[in-house]
């Protein structure tokens, strides 16, 4: 079995940034959470999918503050923001740009190509399932090879380069469902639900008063890339690395050692990019709390974000009305 470091063994110079890296995170946390009220776990999930470098699927109803979530994560980590709208009519070449033909001075006629809105660090695609497969597909291509390719010319895609979309769970009518491999490029699908009453109280106050309370800058896009860099580095222990690839192979009912109740309820389970996305993002939450190594329970707190939309349920078990996250916590109760 391969051996992975611990914070003991490696290169001491790490230790100091990990620390320097993770106060700066705090405040940036913070900065956040100024303007986002009663939704601490969905800007924790958030952060922790841009610093694991990866995208985050936000599932919730109408005005629960999705759009201004990405437009405050924006502003406090230094990242330039765009958004698209999605709807039926929309086009790939709406989101990833196309070429125009131009007149010079002199009277020469040439094709220019004018950039679309993907052509920025952080993107909202907002409804993403209200666009048709095609154009979903030109967005999660270029969210997984980082570039556009028009009229045979390969564009280069910001970096960081970040996609958060979002998608209403209610109104299905009329909609694309994203496919399960095009679902498997988000790192996370992150639930938003309805905040508590007393953050809706200090939410209902903040917001329609005077004045607002804008988001400040807290982080930049070289400390950004920094932490991305610095997370990869971080030491994992190796009964972390086990309880990963547990939880992630027995999700799956062709493994040998998933359980009858997994065989029965799961059609189909997660694959390599699953145990990827924990093991980056148990990084990035521990990073984010200010520790400097990642424990069992960082792993059973991002199992539901990290599993969620990388199974599917037979059709037997939706009938008898069993849910994914039922599952989900089946197979932490095994790891934990």
């Amino acid at each position: 079995m391969a051996h992975m470091q611990t914070i003991n063994e490696v290169d001491g110079n790490i230790v100091p940034k990990l620390e320097k890296t993770s106060e700066k995170l705090v405040l940036a946390r913070e900065a956040v959470r100024e303007v986002i009220f009663g939704q601490d776990q969905v800007v924790d999930q958030t952060l922790i999918a841009i610093l694991a470098g990866g995208h985050a699927l936000l599932i919730g109803v109408p005005g629960l503050a999705k759009t201004r979530l990405v437009e405050t994560m924006g502003v406090v980590l230094g990242l330039n923001e765009k958004r698209i709208q999605f709807t039926p009519d929309l086009m790939p070449a709406d989101i990833v740009g196309s070429e125009i033909l131009d007149e010079t001075v002199s009277g020469k006629r040439q094709f220019r190509f004018v950039r679309g809105p993907i052509f920025s660090q952080l993107l909202m695609a907002d409804e993403i399932n209200r666009a048709s497969p095609r154009t979903q597909s030109a967005l999660l291509q270029a969210m997984q090879e980082h570039h556009v390719t028009v009229a045979g010319e390969t564009y280069e895609l910001p970096r960081p380069f970040h996609v958060l979309a979002t998608q209403n769970p209610l109104e299905q009518e009329g909609t694309y469902p994203l496919p399960e491999a095009q679902l498997d490029r988000f790192i996370l699908e992150i639930d938003i639900s309805y905040p508590n009453l007393e953050a809706e109280r200090r939410m209902l106050f903040a917001t329609t008063g005077a004045t607002e309370t804008q988001a400040k800058k807290a982080f930049s896009t070289p400390d950004l890339i920094s932490a991305q860099r610095l997370i990869r580095q971080m030491p994992v222990g190796d009964a972390i690395v086990e309880a990963i690839l547990k939880l992630v192979r027995d999700a799956r009912p062709t493994d040998d050692n998933s359980s009858s109740e997994i065989r029965k309820h799961v059609a189909w389970g997660p694959g390599p990019r699953a145990s990827q996305a924990l093991m980056l993002g148990v990084r990035a939450k521990c990073l984010l709390e200010g520790r400097l190594s990642p424990s069992i329970d960082d792993v059973l707190s991002l199992a539901r974000p990290v599993l969620k939309h990388r199974m599917a349920l037979t059709f037997a078990a939706r009938a008898d009305g069993i849910r994914l996250s039922n599952i989900i916590d089946h197979l932490c109760e095994s790891i934990g």
